[in-house]
């Protein structure tokens, strides 16, 4: 099943690779994609590894508090449908810094894009990455977790460098309407078992029984406080709702998916197509955590890969050894899907803002040559990403390496776009202070906090950042603003505004 999935992504690669002619059609596929499909291919982005393995296990081993975890990455796109869609497809041309660019000076702005772009989109890919290799490692015998770690990347860059954004783009689709089939059977298995009874099911849960500090518990899984417990657990979980409903709209491989669309209507209607789907699957991650809490048991899936093995083993535990590999081959197209995305938006920020518009003042020395640079800039981005998940081994939970990237986007990221596209004395100064305070912030407390240092010495009390970061980020940005007036970045406000809210000019734009 696994060399299946993996030959079907490969057919679609070589048929988009013969359409992937020019710099449009590898950054943008031509702008062709219908809302429907960049509905799935959004969804497709954002059901990662993190949802369908990290957020299972999460609430199979922490209950509700995990449920709670999933919460901040249901309603997410509401910022994205109400602040950034539109005037992102309509104001840039490939990357978040296009519009960021647009007036203001395009060199510092977009060269710090750059970086919070490769950064975010590092954090995210590692935790894909691990995913994948402990899936595999658990599954094929034989074949180690370094070597699994190292075929992904392999098979990402191979997707990214041939087929650009249109192969990506289908191998999303073809994942997300995988995913979205294998999560609604499993469901369906999960309420068979109960007899189709909710209240079964609920009782079920109430009555978890597993094994802590050696000896033998039965806990109420709809209890909260197995994850987020005092002093600062109420925080704690504040902190992530901010960090995820705040950096989706900051996350550079799901804002790009808004340029392979041809006018702005159609990238909202996507985003509505996306957010349906979205919100099924993080219902249905319900049925899969505390299935696998009561199905198959913590202790059972401690032992057998741990907590993001918590979905396939409910599978193999209902279905028997075949839906387990049906099961867990989705689970492998997933990680293969979102880790191409983060890779093409990574090369693409390299190549479009660094290369071309950093060193090169927006000129591209031969024709061809952004293409060129984006595809060997997907080798590094690769290599970096297996190294480190080679380094942080199987054990990391994905959910929680994703929810860093979405801090660092909410704090760097977020800040200047909302800015750019709605404050008028907004001015590079102020975008590149909002840039570097966000990313250092989210950075630097990320080091000093319990997931880095340990409960005992850590510095920052919280997992996660978002509720200090972002508002750091947010007031570098307003200070670096006032500090300096930018006549220019002020008069072509009006212009950006009209053509952010009414597409005016942004076709020609587009094609240039």
């Amino acid at each position: 099943m696994f060399l299946i999935f993996v030959g079907a992504t490969l057919v679609i690669t070589y048929w988009a690779a013969q359409r992937s002619r020019g710099t449009a059609a590898y950054f943008a596929a031509n702008r062709q994609i219908t809302a429907w499909q960049n509905g799935f291919a959004v969804a497709g982005d954002y059901m990662s590894a993190a949802s369908f393995l990290g957020i299972a296990g999460i609430i199979a081993f922490q209950g509700y508090d995990g449920f709670m975890y999933s919460v901040g990455w249901l309603v997410a796109y509401l910022t994205v449908l109400l602040i950034v869609a539109e005037p992102l497809r309509n104001a840039g041309k490939y990357t978040m810094a296009d519009v960021l660019a647009y007036r203001l000076n395009p060199r510092p702005v977009r060269a710090m894009a750059s970086l919070s772009t490769l950064i975010v989109s590092t954090f995210y890919m590692i935790a894909q990455m691990v995913g994948a290799g402990a899936l595999v490692s658990v599954l094929l015998k034989g074949i180690g977790y370094n070597t699994a770690v190292t075929g992904v990347g392999i098979l990402m860059v191979v997707y990214v460098v041939f087929g650009g954004m249109l192969a990506t783009t289908w191998v999303q689709i073809t994942k997300a309407i995988l995913l979205m089939g294998g999560t609604m059977v499993l469901s369906f298995l999960v309420l068979a078992h109960f007899g189709f009874s909710l209240s079964n099911f609920f009782d079920a849960v109430g009555q978890v029984t597993y094994t802590e500090n050696g000896q033998k518990v039965v806990r109420d899984f709809m209890q909260p406080g197995l994850r987020f417990k005092p002093p600062y657990g109420a925080l704690d979980l504040i902190s992530l709702g901010m960090a995820l409903i705040f950096g989706t709209a900051g996350l550079p491989h799901i804002l790009v998916r808004f340029y392979t669309v041809p006018d702005a209507r159609t990238a909202r209607i996507s985003v509505v197509w996306a957010m349906a789907l979205i919100g099924v699957f993080y219902i249905m991650t319900t049925f899969l955590g505390f299935g696998a809490a009561t199905i198959v048991g913590r202790d059972t899936i401690a032992v057998n890969g741990g907590t993001n093995m918590s979905a396939p083993l409910l599978a193999k535990s209902l279905g028997g050894e075949v839906f387990f590999g049906f099961i867990s081959a989705i689970a492998f197209a997933t990680i293969l899907a979102v880790v191409a995305g983060l890779t093409i938006s990574a090369s693409t920020s390299f190549a479009h803002d660094f290369y071309t518009n950093v060193m090169h003042h927006g000129r591209e020395r031969k024709p061809g040559q952004e293409v060129r640079v984006a595809r060997m800039a997907a080798f590094v981005v690769g290599a970096v990403a297996i190294a480190v998940a080679i380094v942080l081994g199987p054990t990391a939970n994905v959910a929680f390496l994703v929810a860093l990237a979405f801090a660092v986007a909410a704090s760097a990221n977020l800040p200047v776009i909302v800015f750019s596209l709605f404050w008028r004395r907004f001015n590079t100064t102020g975008a590149v202070a909002g840039l570097g305070t966000g990313l250092a912030a989210s950075l630097a407390l990320i080091l000093i906090s319990p997931s880095i240092m340990g409960a005992d010495r850590a510095l920052f009390p919280l997992e996660n950042p978002g509720i200090l970061s972002i508002p750091l980020g947010f007031l570098g940005a307003v200070l670096g603003t006032l500090l300096t007036r930018e006549p220019a970045a002020e008069v072509k406000f009006d212009e950006l505004l009209i053509r952010a809210n009414t597409g005016l000019g942004a076709e020609q734009a587009s094609r240039q």
